[in-house]
């Protein structure tokens, strides 16, 4: 047997096959208790963080601190993150309908999408300006700037608490990079704050506002390339499609497997189709039952589309599908 990314030939064996699918409601996945308590932590958090980025702003222009400022600006994207992520985890509850069968639960994966988006243009923002002051060096209050930078990593802690108890996906974690993002803001404006008050040396200020700027970008990107993966119905990360493969046919009375796809539909919602092709069709309902055990134990899917097809005389193998 050989498994893998090789082309097996093809065997469809569709004329005595019967369709047969069997379904799970992906609705059905989702704790009843974890969407209302999501929305009700992320509005706590979108009103605490809205505040603070007016008193943030207000303070670090008063201040000239470029890192209190851009980490105002980050805290208003916070509180845009938080809106939109409210608002997929409202929609995402919205039920299957005709035109949309899964419902909207993917819309935390745009969510989160969008978010990374956000990010890169406050990242950017802050670069430039970072830029600007290291050139034009601007005159820093210190006092202030620690007062507001330890309120600051305060009020972060507290959303990263909230977000931490959560319903967790791409959306919650693209949250909490911002509120990682803001805390290490804050921690930047303290350390600036004090550097400024201690020594009188302003160039920190937008140094250290660059350092931020590049640990936030790591994690963005990290976000976007997980929103982009799920968004093209990518293999979900820590599944192997050659070791599903694998163990699909190692089950009783599977012959041969081909058109294999496993994708995500949400997060922490893993989907499976496949063709089976079997000895008997009397056999099936047997069958059915055991590959379903074995994916929902082994792999953690139990939203899945099976065909059965009777069996091709030709050597057990399954081939993963490259077109029709």
């Amino acid at each position: 047997m050989s498994f893998g990314h090789h082309h097996f030939p093809h065997r469809h064996s569709h004329a005595p096959a019967k369709n047969i699918h069997q379904h799970h409601d992906p609705a059905g996945h989702v704790h009843h208790g974890e969407r209302p308590r999501t929305t009700r932590f992320m509005l706590y958090a979108l009103f605490l963080t809205a505040l603070f980025a007016v008193v943030e702003a207000v303070v670090g222009w008063w201040s000239g601190s470029l890192a209190l400022i851009s980490d105002a600006g980050h805290m208003v994207s916070d509180a845009l993150s938080l809106m939109l992520g409210t608002f997929a985890v409202w929609i995402g509850k919205s039920p299957p309908t005709q035109r949309h069968s899964y419902g909207l639960q993917r819309a935390e994966v745009i969510a989160a999408f969008l978010n990374g988006i956000l990010l890169l243009v406050v990242i950017s923002a802050i670069v430039y300006e970072a830029f600007s002051r290291i050139r034009s060096p601007v005159h820093v209050h210190g006092i202030p700037v620690i007062v507001v930078a330890l309120l600051g990593m305060l009020l972060n802690g507290v959303n990263g608490w909230m977000i931490s108890r959560m319903e967790q996906g791409l959306n919650t974690r693209a949250a909490m990079i911002h509120v990682v993002g803001d805390f290490m803001g804050s921690l930047a404006a303290l350390v600036a704050g004090l550097v400024v008050w201690l020594t009188g040396w302003t160039p920190i200020d937008p140094l250290l506002s660059l350092v931020v700027a590049v640990l936030m970008l790591y994690s963005t990107i990290r976000i976007l390339s997980d929103s982009v993966h799920v968004l093209m119905e990518g293999v979900p990360d820590g599944v192997s499609l050659n070791e599903v493969g694998e163990k699909l046919l190692s089950v009783e009375g599977v012959s041969s497997i081909h058109d294999l796809h496993i994708w995500t539909l949400t997060s922490g919602l893993l989907a499976l189709s496949a063709h089976l092709e079997v000895a008997d069709l009397e056999a099936w309902p047997g069958v059915l039952v055991r590959v379903q055990d074995m994916l929902k134990k082994d792999h953690g899917i139990d939203h899945v589309t099976l065909q059965p097809e009777i069996r091709s005389w030709s050597p057990v193998s399954w081939n993963m599908h490259k077109g029709h």
